[in-house]
């Protein structure tokens, strides 16, 4: 398998390459030079890591053989690291709209969000490869909540790797942030910036633009643009339509999002053969992804500080990979896009792209009020405690099974209720507690550092604490 930069630039490079990589050189997103066919009647009644195995094998042959491999994920998807053997198990909610709708409960991981399944594997996956290779690196990484945690979770113990993670100062719930600046690693460390996630998320692409410092700290990406992170997403689609009889029987998918990574690899796995009835996006009051899904137009507004911080995104960086699909991989027509998007914050496609775009996608929104009653409506109804974002997502769940009464709806719930504890309780009077492996989180002692919303400084800071350098 080859992989080849949504913007045209450079020559295809193997797995291996585009794992160190992250983002192209020319500002672009690593996509599958072809989509592989999975046969799907051939992964019924396997495990997680056997249908895990079938399904990425074939975007990392050639760089690794195939036992290293299945050891690798062997490793990964088990006991302590996950604390259920399906990984993301599905939880049925009988009792509500029509007992169509299933919860795919995402949280089982060490930092009980989604962004655990890819992470524990690029942690792994870059330990194999740089040893293999004998370098260091210096990963840089953004997080609106969810990503930083799981990135140093699965990169920690890694020998090569110095990691930096930004998040935007008093924008992450208390969860978040305590999860991230109480690991107690040397090759850690946390940066609390100034400003919100998109400015976060835009110094780490102008520091992989930043050629020099670029090579200086031989820099390295965990972010949703590392397409390992998207390799890994798409497993849960494979095993969790297989749980719930497809290909005979119709499956949707509903992803609350923000950077469009998560949904992204449902995308994948319908390019590989899986048959998904309908695709659906579901955001906050940050809706840029749901206003594109509705207009044809792409326009960056204000970033609202909302109940599911996550999602408190205007530039959804993944959503580049889907453009170049809908453009006919024309790699100049999507570079002049995005660079126009740069400059103006605001693009369109033609209406015949829009009709194809909404032929395969539906979107949905929540603002917090929503939320807040949705938390209410589904705890109330059938016991289940949803966190705000799973709550976002109920939103487009609900609108699907208004519209279609056949075939199952899953809805990715995408964290732990205890992790947004002060949204549960103003919703249903309940605090949910943490799992025990993080009962005593709140007592750990933090270690963080503060940075303005300037690139020199945080560079050099990189710089002064980096290895690799």
């Amino acid at each position: 398998m080859k992989y080849i930069s949504t913007r045209g630039g450079g020559e295809p490079l193997s797995f291996e390459d585009v794992l160190l990589a992250g983002l192209a050189p020319d500002g672009g997103l690593y996509v599958p030079q072809n989509w592989p066919k999975i046969d799907i009647e051939s992964l019924k009644d396997k495990s997680y890591q056997e249908i895990a195995l079938s399904v990425m094998y074939p975007f990392v042959e050639g760089c690794i053989p195939r036992a290293d491999f299945q050891a690798i994920i062997n490793e990964t998807y088990c006991a302590p690291h996950f604390r259920n053997d399906d990984v993301t198990p599905l939880h049925a909610l009988p009792d509500y709209m029509g007992g169509n709708i299933h919860i795919m409960e995402q949280f089982h991981g060490p930092t009980i969000a989604f962004k655990d399944v890819a992470l524990q594997l690029l942690g792994r996956l870059f330990n194999y490869v740089l040893k293999k290779q004998g370098k260091r690196i210096t990963i840089v990484g953004a997080t609106s909540g969810d990503t930083g945690s799981a990135a140093i979770e699965g990169c920690m113990v890694c020998d090569q790797i110095d990691i930096f993670i930004l998040h935007p100062k008093g924008r992450v719930s208390d969860v978040q942030r305590k999860q991230m600046t109480t690991i107690k690693a040397p090759n850690v460390h946390n940066i609390a910036l100034e400003g919100t996630f998109d400015d976060c998320q835009n110094m780490v692409k102008a520091m992989f633009n930043d050629t020099d410092f670029r090579n200086t700290v031989n820099l390295s990406a965990v972010n949703s643009i590392n397409w390992a992170r998207i390799m890994a997403q798409i497993v849960y689609y494979f095993t969790t339509a297989i749980k719930l009889g497809a290909p005979e029987k119709d499956v949707s998918f509903v992803v609350p999002t923000g950077n469009f990574g998560n949904v992204f690899a449902a995308y994948c796995a319908l390019n590989m053969g899986l048959p998904i009835k309908r695709l659906c996006i579901s955001s906050n009051k940050n809706d840029i992804l749901t206003r594109f899904f509705e207009s044809g137009e792409m326009k960056i507004e204000d970033s609202y500080k909302t109940l599911s911080p996550s999602m408190d995104i205007q530039i959804s960086s993944n959503f580049e990979r889907y453009l170049f699909d809908l453009l006919d991989r024309d790699a100049p027509r999507l570079k002049t896009l995005m660079e126009t998007f740069k400059a103006d914050g605001d693009i369109a496609v033609s209406d015949d792209h829009l009709a194809t775009a909404r032929a395969m996608f539906a979107a949905a929104r929540a603002d917090d009020a929503l939320t807040l009653d949705l938390i209410k409506e589904v705890y109330e109804k059938t016991g289940y405690i949803l966190d705000p974002h799973t709550a976002v997502g109920m939103a487009g769940a609900k609108s699907l099974a208004e519209d279609d009464q056949d075939g199952a709806i899953v809805l990715l719930a995408t964290a732990h209720p205890a992790k947004f504890p002060d949204a549960v309780e103003q919703a249903i009077g309940i605090r949910p507690a943490l799992p025990d492996h993080l009962s005593d989180l709140f007592d750990r002692e933090e270690v963080m550092s503060e940075q303005p919303n300037d690139i020199a400084r945080v560079q050099d800071y990189v710089k002064s604490q980096s290895r690799a350098v």
